[in-house]
Formats: structure tokens, sequence, C-alpha cells
């Protein structure tokens, strides 16, 4: 785990080595263990790295790292988890590796195979960056779904490229403007969404994508996104798998298969030359991956989870007695409010780009106390989106069915009267009943009364500002391809959709950016056993009924589990990992808060403040909670004035 910079400069090529080393450094937290650079001045190009060593602790394992015949150079951040099958093959014809570096084996592929034909055979999360020395073309991929990240664009006339955006911005060339078409996406929802990136000229690579381009290209400031190719779709793995999921499963073969499937991930994973061990939130998915480790290791694994002293907002009792229950070597640590409080100011930093995900707080905590014991944490990301653990894929979809079954007209008119009691009406109301927040409730149903597709009301679920263009008024529609109707696979129910769009949208574009830009902060490697690929197309061949049952989400997760844990341990009501972020903006942070939120501070940053103004007002009254709504406008604040 590691981080990579590049560069290629075809006016000042003599400044490369000077840039690549300002550029490198800027992600020094991404691997505290070293720096490699490679210059050459005759193809305009650099290639810089840092390390995070974890397989391979030896020089052999220093990058950049030269494919066996010199052909290609490559920087490369991640893990290859079945890269001892790919080693045993080449030892087997003789290759001799001078390291056990996965590195090195990548390298070898890319010989045998080719880069596209290497990268459709691994299973794994990585960025990398390969110049072709004999086709003086440079390579940039991505992995499967898209856990590590990649940034490409321009600064001045030097084309850029790294796994976070301090690297583009630690060039000297670099001053480029927000982009108000993306601001308006990331009003929309908390995150800006790959392709884009909040500044203009730079972009993410997708997810399962590779750009393959040459110097002259380059030269010509060609708009390399357009070359941009899929050798791997998580879109069509959804499609491949229609037939079988038209047939019938047995279901005792279903969850042996399935269970060997994750025990192979989680001992794929297990790989590694420093300390590891698992974040556990007591929750199912987290819970599954622990007992695995468990299950194969020699000794008890390290566990880490954190509480809040709040009530409702407490996971770790849970976590504790998973951990008993397992034998796992348990560590846990209660957080006051402020020391969740005093990691607000770091954020702009951590994450880059304006990125509003509250849990991101708690995420950054615990992969910060993990570090203190272990280089590499095991997480249970992926189980929500692979086998329907949101509500929306279990709760909504029936409620959906009966607001389809009435004509459209009674649809709106039933959203229009709900509107008319007005949320502070709704409120008073539900403070009889005890439902502090039931304006809130009532007011999102209305909106779903009012969505007239899937597509729709995932947007409408998925978001939090729902017309960004009301609050970045020169912004205009950018295209997003799991909202191209023509992009969506066919027999898909609405939870199933639900699941495909979060897996391709949600998942990498916030849960994932949030994971690796908290861990990697603290230098911490984060690896997600449920997402491995492989997973990811066996589950994807199943019948809904094994993700989702008896309004339940994780049905297939929660029957392997409950072979290692007894099911009253773990099932009770979904918490997420959140802190109270709504009593914090009429408590703690108000005065901070309303400082960032003022008129003259939003027109300057080019937002209406008018709907701003009238969702902090609503919050502070307690009709509405609107704490998130309020915390994207904060977060982009925080970072326009810090970090951009």
């Amino acid at each position: 785990m590691c981080g990579l910079t590049g560069l290629l400069s075809f006016e000042n090529p003599e400044k490369i080595p000077e840039n690549l080393q300002e550029m490198t450094d800027c992600i020094s937290h991404r691997g505290p263990d070293g720096d490699g650079f490679w210059v050459d001045k005759e193809n305009f190009i650099g290639l810089g790295h840092r390390r995070l060593a974890i397989i391979d602790l030896s020089e052999a394992g220093e990058q950049p790292m030269w494919s066996p015949s010199k052909r290609y150079v490559m920087v490369y951040n991640g893990e290859i988890y079945n890269y001892l099958d790919l080693k045993t093959e080449f030892e087997n014809e003789g290759h001799i590796f001078k390291g056990h570096s996965d590195t090195e084996v990548l390298l070898a592929a890319f010989e045998k195979y080719g880069v596209k034909q290497t990268l459709q055979k691994l299973s794994g999360m990585f960025a990398v960056a390969v110049f072709d020395i004999r086709e003086k073309k440079l390579i940039l991929a991505r992995d499967f779904l898209g856990k590590k990240p990649l940034y490409y664009g321009w600064a001045g006339n030097d084309f850029v490229f790294g796994s976070e955006l301090k690297v583009l911005r630690g060039h000297p060339a670099f001053n480029n403007r927000v982009d108000q078409d993306a601001l308006a996406l990331y009003m929309r929802y908390a995150c800006v969404p790959a392709p884009y990136c909040i500044y203009e000229k730079i972009s993410q690579l997708m997810p399962g994508s590779l750009i393959e381009v040459s110097l002259q290209e380059l030269k010509g400031h060609t708009d390399i996104s357009r070359k941009a190719e899929k050798f791997w779709s998580a879109t069509k793995v959804v499609e491949d798998g229609s037939e079988s999921r038209k047939q019938s499963h047995n279901e005792a073969d279903v969850i042996r298969e399935f269970s060997d499937l994750l025990e192979t991930s989680v001992r794929e994973r297990l790989i590694s030359d420093v300390p590891l061990g698992a974040f556990l939130s007591g929750g199912i998915d987290s819970s599954t991956i622990v007992a695995f480790m468990q299950k194969v290791a020699s000794s008890p694994v390290k566990t880490f989870s954190v509480g809040f002293d709040v009530e409702g907002f407490n996971e770790a009792e849970f976590a504790k007695t998973i951990a008993e229950h397992l034998g796992t070597d348990h560590h846990e640590i209660y957080l006051k409010p402020k020391d969740a409080l005093d990691v607000i100011p770091k954020l702009p930093h951590i994450y880059d780009e304006p990125f509003a995900d509250i849990s991101q707080i708690p995420t950054y905590l615990v992969s910060r106390f993990a570090r203190e014991h272990v280089t590499v944490a095991l997480s249970g990301d992926g189980g929500d989106e692979l086998l329907g653990g949101y509500r929306r894929h279990f709760m909504i979809p029936p409620m959906w069915s009966k607001i389809n079954m009435l004509p459209e007209f009674l649809q709106h008119l039933g959203a229009g009267m709900i509107s008319a009691i007005g949320t502070g009406n709704w409120s008073r109301l539900g403070k009889i009943g005890r439902h502090k927040h039931l304006g809130d409730t009532m007011e999102k149903l209305a909106d779903l009364m009012r969505q007239d597709t899937a597509s729709d009301a995932h947007d409408f679920l998925l978001g939090f500002w729902e017309n960004p263009y009301e609050l970045v008024s020169d912004a205009r529609p950018l295209y997003l391809d799991y909202k191209d109707p023509a992009n969506i696979p066919e027999g898909l129910s609405f939870a199933e959709e639900m699941m495909w769009r979060d897996s391709i949208s949600y998942l990498p574009n916030d849960i994932l950016t949030k994971v690796d830009r908290a861990s990697m902060a603290v230098s911490l490697e984060a690896r997600a056993p449920l997402l491995d690929r492989r997973l990811y197309e066996y589950v994807w061949g199943l019948p809904e009924h094994f993700k989702v049952r008896n309004s339940k989400g994780k049905w297939l997760l929660r029957e392997v589990l409950s072979q290692h844990v007894p099911t009253e341990m773990f099932e009770r009501p979904k918490k997420g990992f959140s802190p109270p972020l709504g009593p914090w903006l009429t408590g703690e942070l108000k005065d901070w808060a309303a400082d960032l939120l003022q008129t003259q501070k939003l027109e300057e940053a080019g937002i209406n403040p008018k709907p701003v103004k009238a969702a902090w007002e609503e919050h502070q009254k307690g009709h509405r909670n609107l704490s998130v709504k309020l915390w994207t406008v904060l977060m982009y604040q925080a970072w326009r004035l810090t970090a951009a």
C-alpha cells in the first residue's frame, strides 16, 4: 500500500525532478517507509512513489520497478491478493524473482500477457501507472470496484497524475479553478462522483478502467478521459448473471459456496509481513470478517472499535460481546465529543476535495486507534451494497410498490397534502408520540411519492440537496453513466436496481473514498474481503431472496455468520457509524457553523444563501434534522477556506 505520482513536462523537462519531488512529498502519509523516483527527460516523464512496506520489506520491493526485459517501468498503489498463484505459474516456467513482492509478479505478468489481459486476471485493489518504453505510451489503471483512487489532468501545460489531489496541487503550475458543475454534483451527493473532480481540467479514473495514451497525444493536450476503456465492468457482471438469477439454487449449496469464497478472500488478505488486525463494529459485516479471520488464524486476531459516550450512538458494547465470543485480542476506546470535534479542522486536508459523509470522523478515529497497534486492518465494507443491507434495499421496495399502485395524480396529491400540513406541525404532533423528527420523516415520504422512476427514487434517497442548481446557479448537469436509462441492466427488481446503483456509485464515490483517505492519512492499509471481484460475480448470479428476505437485508451473510456467532448477538437494528451531528449543530458546533454560513461567505463561494439559511433556521428550531444537508455546505466552506 503506497502512493504514486507522475508528470509529463514537454516544455520544461529539466524541472521534472524538482517538481516530482515536491509532488511526491505531499503524500508522505501514504508511504512513510521511503520514496523512489524515475525520470526520463528524453521522454519528458517522471514517476514518483511513496512506500508503505507491507509485503517484502527489503529493497527488492521498492518502486518504481522495472519489468524483466526493461520494457515497462511502474509505480502502483495497492495489493494483488492472488499474486502467489501467478508467481507459482511463472516459477514453474523457470522465472526467477529477485524478491517476493506482488509488484514484481505484476510486472512479469504485464510482459507475458499485456497490461489489459493481466488486469483481468487479478484479484486485488490497485491504482497503476505504467510507462511502456518501447511503445512510448503511458497506461493508467484503477481496480475493479474503485478501492484505490487515481486522479489525472493538467497543471498549466504539464500532465500530472497521482493518488490524491495533494499531488496535483503540489505542482507549482497548479492553479485550477473550482468546477461549478462538479460543485453542484457534490451538493447533491456529498462527494464528487467519478469521473469528475472539484477542479477544472482534472478527472478521476473510473473503477475497472484503464487509459492508454501515447506521448504524441499528450503533447497535443488530447482529452484523454475519452480514451478510457473498461477492462472489467460491474454492470456487465450484473447483466451476465441474469440467467443464473432466474434459476433455482439450493440454499445449503449457496451458503457453503459463498462461505468458501469468503474464507479464501479473507485468507488472501491475511498475507502480510507487518502486524495485522481488523475493525470490529459489532455489525454483521465486520463480525463475519473477524469470525473468518479468527477461524484461520493461529493466534487471537487484534480487533478495534470506538464508542461514543452518547446514548443511541454507541455500538462498542456489541463489538465487545462479539470479540469475547470469538476470542479476539480486542481493543476499544471511548471518545468524548471533543475527540470527534477536534478532527473537524483536519478533514479538508485529509479528503483533499469537499467530502461530507459524517461517518468520516469515526472512520478516521478508529483508523488512528488501530494504527497504534497494526499496519493493516481488514474491514467489512461492501456487505451492504452486495447483499442488500441498506433500508433502500429492503424497506423502501414494498413502500415503493404500494405508492406505484396509486394513479400518478393521487401520488402527487398525497405528497402535496403531507407538505401542506407543514414540517413544524408534523414535528409538534410527533413529540406527542415521542417521534421527535416526525416532520422530517413525513417530508421524506412526500418527496418519495413525487419520484417517477426507480432511478429518481435512488437519486432522492442518496441525495442531500434535491435541487443543487438552486445553490450553484451557474452550474450545468453532468452525465452520470448509472443514471442513463440505456445502461440499466434489464430485468432487475427495485431492490436489485438499488444495489446495482449503489455498487457503481455510492460505494466507490462515498464509502471507499472515506475509508481510503481516513486510513491512509495515518499510514494504515485497509483491506475489504467482501469486495473481492469473485464474490461480486458470484453474488450477482443469485436470486434476490438470497439477499433480501423477510424485510431484512443480507440474508446470506446472516446465515454464514450464524455458523460462528449466536444470532442474538447480531440481530438488532442497524445503527450506522455516525456521531451525533444534529445536536452538535445546535450546540458545540453552532458558532463554527454559523460563521461559515454567513451570507457574505456563501456568496463569495458562489452559493445562493437563501436555501442554506432556510435549512439552518429549520434545523435550529428543531422542526427537522437537516444536519447532513447542512454538513455538505459546511464541508465545502471549510475546504474552500483552508485547502482549496
